[in-house]
């Protein structure tokens, strides 16, 4: 493999969603000449999750500040320990650590829940997991324009129930600096068990409004990637 001296950003998306979720941010990045790639994860399981994260670090073949919104935290969390990546991002994200899982994340600090779980419906028949079509959409796009919101909502997909469960093995923030993004409104990952994981990241940033700033807000996603690539 021939590695470029040249930094970029690799992006990991969350639950129910594709690399599509992050188009806007990766027009932004790479309009300021910043190359970048969004992941397609499979969502079967996280280790399945994390080999296609380290494949697309692979095949982007340069050093990277690699990106987790929501569920892909958990993926970036082990993926990160990827000879490439030189920084991690959490944004709204599951910066876990050694035995924990999206589903059980500092359990002993009594956090509150979000409304999620009341959005989620399980097929007990394939083990797919997917969201009530009304309330899962207005949590995760509450500060969205309708617009956006509806053309997000109906690319959404099942993903599997192994995911909620799914533990990393490797927890590369212990050596990797990483950024945590906490999402002041929230709905879908609480502010408080937000705020809790940020206090295992080297940097934190609060940003106002909901869970998914990438569409909301792409142009405050990309100058905050920009300025920590510039700063490697």
């Amino acid at each position: 493999m021939v590695v470029s001296d040249t930094a970029g950003a690799v992006l990991v998306h969350g639950l129910w969603h594709g690399a599509w979720c992050w188009d806007a941010v990766v027009a932004a990045l790479e309009s300021r000449g910043i190359d970048t790639v969004a992941v397609e994860l499979p969502m079967t399981e996280l280790a399945d999750d994390i080999a296609a994260t380290r494949a697309a670090l692979d095949r982007f073949a340069r050093p990277a500040v690699l990106v987790g919104h929501s569920y892909g935290g958990a993926v970036i969390t082990e993926a990160g320990a990827h000879p490439l990546v030189r920084e991690l991002m959490y944004i709204a994200a599951y910066q876990l650590d050694s035995g924990e899982s999206i589903s059980r994340t500092l359990p002993d600090r009594g956090l509150p829940d979000s409304r999620i779980g009341e959005a989620m419906r399980l097929d007990t028949e394939n083990g797919e997991v997917s969201l009530d079509p009304a309330l899962g959409p207005g949590l995760l796009y509450s500060d969205a324009h309708t617009a956006v919101a509806a053309r997000s909502a109906a690319k959404l997909r099942p993903v599997s129930r192994l995911l909620f469960r799914g533990v990393p093995h490797a927890i590369s923030w212990h050596r990797v600096p990483s950024t945590y993004v906490v999402c002041t409104a929230d709905e879908v990952v609480h502010p408080e068990l937000q705020r809790a994981m940020a206090g295992r990241a080297t940097y934190r940033v609060d940003w106002d409004g909901g869970h998914s700033p990438a569409l909301t807000r792409p142009n405050t996603v990309a100058d905050l990637i920009e300025s920590r690539i510039r700063a490697l």
